[in-house]
């Protein structure tokens, strides 16, 4: 340790991660800096953000701006791992891991493709309505499973009947409990 002093402030690295930036036991240090940044999304709620991006390069409006085109993408991330039951898996090696996120990958590529021609009717109501799509992927994936003996169930119409209204504006709290991971008998297959 090249200053004792700041002992307190030194983080170690294990050595079963994969660092490359220092060479193994060379004792060097690598220093890092991040700047915090706190910003309104709307009214009373602040969002704080610890990034590496220089303050004279990047002004608080922008850091917002990047934030709010990456929170779609973490929105479709989200999408991508609950309704398709990508964060649990039946399999444990890596191989098959790999072949079950490529199967649900294809999967809600076919229920999207589906949906995306789905008319869900909009009555006289006082919301506009969409596609509840973690139905619609039960949907698409009971079709994929229906043996020869079976009529395949009409997708469309099915997909149709589960409905979820457009709330614009509304916002919800943060869950701020830990999930444990469900069991092998809940889990989609």
């Amino acid at each position: 340790m090249k200053r004792p002093e700041l002992a307190e402030q030194y983080r170690f690295i294990s050595p079963d991660v994969a660092f490359d930036y220092i060479e193994p036991k060379s004792g060097g240090e690598y220093p890092l800096s991040l700047r915090a940044v706190r910003f309104e999304v709307y009214n009373g709620v602040f969002v704080n953000i610890f990034t590496n991006l220089p303050a004279d390069n990047f002004s608080t409006d922008e850091i917002k701006y990047l934030y709010s085109l990456r929170w779609s993408i973490e929105i479709s991330f989200r999408d991508l791992k609950q309704t398709i039951g990508a964060t649990c898996f039946n399999s444990k090696k890596v191989e098959y891991i790999g072949q079950e996120i490529w199967a649900r990958l294809i999967l809600f590529n076919f229920c999207a493709v589906i949906t995306a021609h789905v008319v869900i009717a909009q009555g006289n109501t006082k919301y506009l309505y969409q596609v509840n799509f973690a139905m619609a992927i039960k949907i698409c994936h009971h079709f994929i499973r229906v043996r020869e003996r079976d009529p395949p169930p009409d997708v469309e119409a099915l997909i149709g009947n589960y409905s979820l209204p457009i709330r614009n504006g509304r916002k919800y709290a943060r869950r701020h409990r830990f999930l444990l991971p469900p069991s092998f008998c809940y889990r989609f297959s």
